[in-house]
């Protein structure tokens, strides 16, 4: 199933049924290595999509042994599952409403009042759980000139800003590239998403920002970062070209990128999403980590 296909129907489906003895073995004697190589400066998290076709809480057991403190872009149904292993979600989701995904968001004026209901059930779920961060699009333009979709993302957002405020939750709008992946999405320049994130004048209203599709769209990554990091509440990464592992089979040099952020002050997570090409998905994925643990 595609990052589209959930996007438009669910958060992502948590595993079903409970552990057996030999998993929660497994799991207690995880927890006694967790992070054991690791630097302790980054906080690790992974993207659940990209592992979709793993079992819940097998994810879970095995992210937490490698070092993960998050499984992000989970629902509700899953952050129960997360804090039973005392993990989190670094940005999370929820069942958006009917007829409502990636192209249809907060720049068209006749979504709002659905949006407006959606996040206002989901923020409060979601400071109960201990998230701190939902993830939220633009919409695609469909005609709509970048003012306008700024002024329209700004009406419906500001609509939502007092009860983020209150439960101390961040609506973060995603960078996307709209040259590869997402045709015609509204927020694929990090400018245009500074110029929103002044409009809405919240602090509770901030940029994903996905290293993935910025460099595809505007390269001069690091540079970006350290001009626009205030606008900035997460990061994700990926392999350019091909969304593939963050090694040296693509272009980008992750371990510089991570250091700029993290010198920018910046004390969140780092949230892998690239889709693993080797079989050994696990494998991939603490690769990546190492890679990102400065």
């Amino acid at each position: 199933m595609s990052r589209r296909d959930l996007l438009k129907n669910s958060a992502g489906l948590a595993g079903i049924g409970f552990l057996g003895t030999s998993m929660e073995h497994r799991f207690n004697e995880a927890d006694k290595q967790v992070g054991a190589d690791l630097k302790g400066k980054v906080n690790h998290s992974a993207c659940r999509w990209c592992y979709d076709k793993i079992p819940f809480e097998e994810l879970v057991v095995n992210a937490k042994k490698i070092g993960l403190q998050s499984i992000e872009l989970t629902g509700p149904d899953e952050w129960d599952i997360l804090k039973k292993y005392d993990m989190t979600a670094a940005i999370g989701w929820g069942k958006y409403p009917e007829k409502m995904g990636l192209p249809n968001f907060f720049n068209k004026i006749q979504n709002h009042d659905k949006l407006v209901e959606f996040y206002e059930d989901l923020i409060p779920r979601a400071a109960k759980a201990g998230v701190k961060n939902l993830i939220t699009f633009s919409g695609n333009r469909d005609g709509l000139s970048d003012e306008q979709g700024l002024l329209n993302c700004k009406k419906g957002l500001q609509r939502i800003m007092k009860t983020a405020e209150k439960h101390d939750v961040t609506i973060s709008m995603e960078l996307l590239n709209s040259k590869v992946n997402h045709k015609d999405y509204q927020c694929d320049h990090t400018e245009w998403g500074s110029v929103l994130c002044e409009m809405v004048g919240s602090n509770k209203f901030k940029l994903l920002y996905d290293i993935y599709h910025m460099q595809i769209m505007e390269g001069d990554v690091i540079a970006t970062i350290k001009k626009n990091y205030q606008y900035i509440s997460h990061y994700h990464t990926g392999g350019v070209p091909g969304r593939h592992e963050i090694d040296e089979s693509q272009e980008l040099n992750y371990a510089p990128i991570i250091k700029a952020i993290y010198d920018t002050g910046y004390k969140g997570f780092i949230g892998q999403e690239f889709i693993p090409a080797r079989e050994d998905k696990m494998a991939s994925l603490e690769q990546a980590v190492k890679i990102c643990d400065i």
